[in-house]
């Protein structure tokens, strides 16, 4: 197994940089997804990998072993590597048995059972190894292009978004046969992805990319847990951002007092996740304290593991998210007290 050490990485188009001084390190037999916007640079850093593009400055070392740096740039052919595009990208005039074992020696190829062997890595049926591209589904050609990938016994696999054409079951299915069969075969993994679910749920580490960069990189509970900004927070699923006044390990917002994970003093900007506000039966008038946050729901989002509600706060008619898991569901125009479970992160004002 092999480990991705990339330092100093900038590359780009021309004139036009994409990325500035990336810095990665992705430890053998593991998966890191690289999350980003559209045009953020996430393919271009694949491209960099592959040797597909030549960096403008910066190195990328796999295994100790020097791909790219001010004086060494070995081509695609002589990587590692495997690459996994969004559409497979299957040669329509070969049948799959032909696509798995292209680019293999023919001492390989004739191996018995290497087809079969692959398919079956990969979660598919040894049948269809006389198929053409086009009597597959589109998640099959997807695991036939993994196997073609990995047929070569790479040290490293490139994902370029290879699940984003698929409909939801069918992603996931492809993503857990996916997984499943890189970790058989030992290799590590870079995963481009744009779908932070899948990013959450499939890899041993997340690496975001904002302005060129890499803004943060870390575990997927650290990532979404503990983001380094609110804007971080908002990308990386829904968040509950709020201004308000910090006194050491408690800030005043529209939801209260809330506890703080590290102290903080003075205007803050303070940021939850939907699923750390809890709602119950609005108290009788009678009974409403000072400390009781009242709100109405103003839409209901059903998901069927969960629902998302989106609340409108009475006092001062801000909107809140909070994700309840189970029924009942609160209909429209429900009101309820809010509360908030756990401690929320605070960063300065502006």
């Amino acid at each position: 197994m092999s480990s991705i050490m990339i330092s100093g990485l900038s590359a780009g188009y021309g004139r036009v940089p994409v990325l500035e001084e990336v810095d990665l390190t992705v430890a053998a037999g593991t998966t890191t997804a690289v999350l980003g916007a559209s045009g953020g640079g996430k393919t271009t850093l694949l491209r960099a990998i592959a040797g597909f593009l030549r960096p403008a400055a910066g190195r990328i070392v796999i295994n100790d072993r020097v791909l790219s740096d001010d004086t060494t740039f070995l081509a695609p052919h002589r990587r590692p590597l495997g690459y996994v595009r969004q559409d497979g990208t299957l040669f329509p005039h070969l049948d799959v048995a032909g696509n798995i074992t292209f680019g293999l020696s023919r001492a390989e190829r004739r191996r018995p059972g290497v087809v079969g062997e692959l398919l079956e890595l990969v979660g598919l049926a040894p049948d269809l190894a006389r198929r053409n591209p086009a009597q597959l589904s589109g998640g099959q050609q997807q695991r036939v292009a993994l196997a073609r990938a990995l047929a070569r016994r790479p040290e490293v696999v490139l994902l370029d978004e290879p699940f984003s054409s698929l409909d939801a079951a069918l992603r996931a299915e492809t993503r857990r046969a996916t997984a499943t069969a890189l970790a058989e075969s030992g290799a590590t993994a870079l995963l481009v992805t744009h779908d932070q679910a899948e990013a959450l749920s499939c890899a041993d580490q997340i690496a975001i990319l904002r302005d060129k960069q890499l803004v943060q990189v870390g575990t997927p509970a650290e990532v979404y847990g503990d983001p380094t900004d609110p804007d971080l927070a908002r990308f990386l699923g829904e968040a509950v951002v709020l201004p308000g006044q910090a006194y050491g390990g408690v800030a005043r917002c529209a939801l209260g007092a809330v506890r703080l994970a590290q102290p903080a003093d003075g205007q803050v900007v303070v940021v939850l996740r939907p699923e750390q506000i809890r709602l119950s039966p609005e108290p009788d008038d009678a009974e409403t304290g000072p400390t009781t946050i009242a709100g109405v729901v103003r839409d209901v989002a059903f998901y069927g593991h969960d629902t998302m509600l989106e609340l409108e706060l009475v006092s001062t008619a801000e909107r809140v998210l909070a994700r309840l898991a189970g029924a009942p569901i609160p209909a429209v125009g429900t009101r309820a007290s809010l509360h908030v479970d756990g401690t929320a992160k605070a960063f300065p004002s502006g």
